[in-house]
């Protein structure tokens, strides 16, 4: 059985057979996936420390996937050495991937989800009972805008990115840098009138943005050779940028370190590619984004 089995729900009044309680459930998380990066930012933002816990694989997969270590500490909840420990304990005989984020239930002894959208979704609306009610990350009369936005995002720059290094013919690479550039530049316009995506507060949708604007210098684009530009060549968004960073919640949930790995053993045949190297920023320059509407 493979990964589409691992859709399950947590909601409030318990009816999808996983309620949020505090204490109940864990993450496991890599520092090193954006994607996993999204639901630690979510927890943080909705002042759920304290009510869904988290803890970290080591950063890079290794011949056994991912695995619990000493860099990044063991298991708390289970003892595993390794993650796809927790997909069999939940699915028997499961041979499908193992990725993170990975929601596990300390009651039921298994796996909720692995679908990372969806656990965003939940930490965010399902668990107001005790997270910050002020905090609105994915308010009713926004869902249909926010989901369009985040399909755009998720194609365009946070796969598209890895897409880039991918390529291997010339036409492929100048397309898919192409888009690339073309979802930054984009927001670089629409940030020009609005301090966050939607306006004011920060909704899923920075979530989503977020974690590929933190590793753009440093592996996104030296890595695929994306554009000449590094992140400071797109004022608006450089500035929004720090301004996430500068809260706690994105912060202490971002290792600049684990983007800065080796680079020259990735080797991919094909196009030409410009030349671009790392950049190292200052992510504690004042932002000047209280005056944005």
């Amino acid at each position: 059985m493979n990964g589409s089995a691992l859709k399950g729900r947590v909601t409030a009044d318990g009816s999808s057979g996983y309620p949020a309680e505090p204490g109940r459930y864990h993450l496991y998380l890599a520092w090193s996936c954006p994607w996993a990066q999204r639901t630690a930012i979510v927890r943080d933002l909705k002042g759920l420390r304290e009510v869904v816990t988290l803890s970290y694989v080591e950063d890079d997969l290794g011949a056994e996937g991912w695995t619990f270590g000493p860099r990044r500490g063991p298991d708390p909840v289970n003892g595993f050495g390794r993650l796809r420990q927790a997909y069999e304990a939940t699915v028997p005989g499961y041979d499908g991937p193992v990725s993170v984020p990975a929601l596990w239930d300390r009651v039921t002894g298994g796996l909720v989800s692995n679908d990372y959208a969806a656990i965003t979704v939940d930490l965010g609306t399902q668990f107001e009972e005790w997270g910050d009610p002020e905090v609105r990350l994915y308010p009713p009369e926004l869902r249909a805008e926010i989901d369009r936005l985040n399909a755009y995002l998720h194609a365009d720059l946070n796969g598209g990115a890895w897409e880039v290094a991918m390529t291997t013919t010339q036409k492929g690479y100048e397309a898919a840098r192409g888009r690339v550039v073309a979802v930054l530049d984009r927001m670089e316009r629409r940030l020009a009138t609005r301090r966050f995506l939607f306006g004011d507060t920060i909704t899923e949708s920075d979530v989503w943005l977020w974690p590929t604007l933190a590793r753009f210098d440093l592996l996104d684009n030296p890595l695929g050779k994306i554009s000449e530009r590094s992140l400071s060549d797109f004022p608006n968004l450089w500035a929004y940028a720090r301004d996430l960073y500068q809260r706690p919640a994105f912060r202490d949930t971002t290792d600049f370190g684990t983007f800065r790995r080796d680079r020259s053993s990735i080797r991919r045949p094909g196009p030409a590619r410009i030349e671009v190297e790392p950049v190292e920023a200052d992510w504690e320059l004042p932002h000047g984004r209280d005056s944005v509407l």
